[in-house]
């Protein structure tokens, strides 16, 4: 039953002392072939039908020979599997024996702890969990529809699976099986169905693509008028439902690239598309019975009941909703969605009725009104949580402000019309213009934000808006216009680079207050860290199981220097020398910028054809943002009769 080529070929096998053998007939003394099991890395057992047979299963050598046999009967092909795992699998990793696996083999891996030396693992994937026994392990279980990151890096060398906590480095020793591995793990790690347990879930067990609707939704929405209530474009929404239901994971929603209507338009559809539905076939009616009731204490507690029947994903994802619909409710002098609003979109979409059923809008207000009681919500934590997402009130920006800028020095100064829409690149194009300063190779010159009293510094990116930096400094604070020293070494690092994650030893201290007199504390203490695309990693050594800290990477702000008074959180990073400092920042400014860390085409690209404005817009005064903060007020009083300037002053001095 061995397959030398695409045709199958009828053989007498037989597995003895740890060697597969197989030979013309059962009357041959000599074998057409021997594999030692000790040479076999990789067993793959098929679905029926794969190769035209109906039942095969793949074997894997490490000379990357790969041998498919097969069989007519089920019963015999269960049997030759177990057999040949028994002789593949040791002793210490027997218990993948028992799984009903699909693919079952051995690897090479790093921990994302220690990676200096490779360690081989035993590995096998049933379903979505892929089931490992790593050295001096007793045995784990990844949920790959869980994880935080999965990707292949090093010219498809490296299968890197990132969880909360710690990260899994998978090397390809060997193409063929590795190929098939990578295939068989990212497929594993896509939502496999219709269903809430099937989708690509969170550590929370919220759907990824409910948690990201939701989240896009708080960022931007809490102000759209008639959220949830408005359509979307029917295109735009099917597109992103494609896209969430091909890999969740990978889509990132933005702003300006995505809509908020076409996002709330994707979660109602994801809803009423849902098998199943989110309260189940089995528990849906008892909901809307509950709903028809007129005792609320008796309501509550019935409800309270079927919460606690839902499938735990059911659970947590219908919590995610109704926490999310209770704050967008509470925002409803903003958007004009109370209560009632929200129960009739939401009634027939969760429930999947055609809207003619009432009870199912009272259900879902039953739910939002007595979120706290059902759900058994901390007051307190909830109160943090509507005050975090409370939206600010818009800045506006005026066509342009009047900024002081300094080159190279502070000495250096320069009145500069900064308009809203201006970066780093065109202010630092315009200002060496005026001063006929030309662009030289390897010149990489760049925007800083500058504190004078605080011995620190950071570099914009390019692409940064000034006008946003400005309302944000202090006024012991400027930008200077300078050399980047770092920056051709930087991005020769991240070119040759092979590795995208970095991770090493450096010194932390963290800004503590001694009995709340301001009085800074705390000491240098070395520490291990991981920089990935998703968090930094803080562990105490190198051997650390899991992290003391961690931070999401694109919401650090990293500055050079010390920063002696900045309020907490802070902390403090030390490198040891200063091309392991440059190699980090490069690593964090890839990161946070998705590798456009300098413009393709070099800084001079980005000379801006713009005609400076006139001291006054129209009949709109500028209000020039320099001097000390008393000078600004000054100034914005004496445009007191500009309503339009003296709220934008007011937005920037707060």
């Amino acid at each position: 039953m061995e397959a030398a080529g695409k045709k199958f070929s009828r053989r007498w096998c037989t597995l003895n002392d740890g060697t597969f053998s197989y030979y013309d007939s059962d009357k041959n003394a000599n074998p057409n072939r021997s594999l030692k099991m000790s040479e076999i890395v990789c067993l793959v057992v098929d679905l029926p039908e794969k190769h035209g047979y109906d039942y095969t299963f793949e074997l894997y050598s490490e000379s990357e020979r790969l041998y498919l046999f097969g069989t007519t009967d089920p019963d015999s092909h269960k049997e030759w599997v177990k057999s040949i795992a028994k002789s593949l699998i040791p002793a210490a990793a027997e218990p993948l024996l028992r799984l009903n696996f699909e693919r079952i083999g051995k690897l090479k891996y790093k921990d994302g702890l220690n990676l200096q030396t490779s360690k081989v693992g035993w590995f096998a994937l049933v379903g979505s969990t892929l089931h490992v026994y790593l050295e001096s392990s007793k045995g784990e279980k990844i949920h790959l529809r869980k994880l935080n990151e999965l990707s292949i890096q090093q010219d498809n060398e490296v299968l890197v699976l990132v969880e909360k906590g710690r990260t899994l480095y998978i090397e390809g020793e060997r193409k063929l099986d590795f190929a098939g591995w990578c295939g068989a793990i990212q497929e594993a790690a896509r939502s496999g169905g219709d269903t809430l347990s099937e989708q690509q879930l969170t550590e929370t067990d919220v759907p990824v693509i409910v948690l990201s609707c939701i989240s896009f939704i708080t960022q931007y929405g809490l102000k759209s008028e008639g959220i949830y209530r408005k359509s979307g474009v029917n295109s735009r929404v099917a597109a992103l439902c494609e896209r969430f239901h091909r890999d969740a994971r990978s889509l990132c929603l933005k702003e300006g690239e995505h809509q908020v209507d076409d996002v709330s338009n994707t979660l109602k559809r994801f809803f009423r598309e849902l098998e199943d539905g989110l309260f189940t076939s089995e528990h849906a009616r008892d909901w809307l019975t509950v709903a028809a009731g007129d005792l609320e204490n008796s309501k509550i507690s019935q409800y309270k009941d079927l919460l606690n029947r839902l499938p735990r994903v059911n659970r947590a994802t219908l919590q995610a909703l109704i926490n999310h619909l209770y704050c967008v409710q509470c925002f409803s002098d903003l958007n004009q969605m109370n209560l009632h609003n929200l129960a009739i979109v939401f009634g027939p979409t969760l429930f999947q009725t055609d809207g003619k059923d009432y009870t199912a809008g009272r259900a879902i207000e039953d739910l939002i009104q007595h979120y706290i009681l059902i759900f058994e919500v901390d007051e307190q934590q909830l109160k943090r949580q509507l005050e975090e997402i409370k939206p600010r009130p818009e800045f506006t920006p005026a066509p342009s402000f009047i900024c002081t800028v300094y080159l190279e020095e502070k000495d250096g100064t320069i009145e500069q019309s900064i308009p809203g829409s201006m970066t780093a690149a065109e202010l630092t194009c315009e200002v060496l213009d005026k001063r006929n300063i030309p662009f030289k190779d390897k010149e990489y010159w760049s925007c800083w934000e500058v504190c004078d009293k605080e011995e620190m510094e950071r570099p914009l990116h390019y692409q940064e808006r000034v006008l946003a930096i400005l309302h944000s400094l202090g006024t012991n604070s400027h930008l200077l216009i300078k050399k980047h020293p770092g920056m051709d070494g930087m991005l020769i690092y991240l070119s040759t680079k092979s590795d995208a994650s970095k991770h090493g030893m450096m010194k932390f201290r963290e800004e503590r207050s001694i009995l709340g007199l301001g009085l800074s504390s705390g000491n240098f203490h070395d520490r291990y860290f991981i920089l990935s695309s998703s968090n930094l990693r803080m562990y105490r050594e190198i051997r650390s199981n899991r992290p003391d800290r961690e931070w999401p990477t694109k919401n650090l702000k990293v500055y050079n220097g010390i920063k002696k008074k900045l309020r907490a959180p802070t902390w403090y990073l030390c490198c040891d020398t200063q091309s392991e400092m440059k190699e980090w920042l490069a690593t964090f400014l890839s990161f946070q910028y998705d590798g456009n860390v300098w413009p393709q085409d070099g800084l001079q690209q980005t000379r801006v054809s713009r005609v400076l404005p006139d001291a006054r817009h129209g009949n709109v005064s500028l209000i020039p943002l320099r001097g000390s903060e008393n000078e600004m007020r000054n100034s914005v009083a004496s445009f007191s009769q500009d309503a339009l300037s003296v709220s934008q002053s007011a937005n920037h001095s707060g």
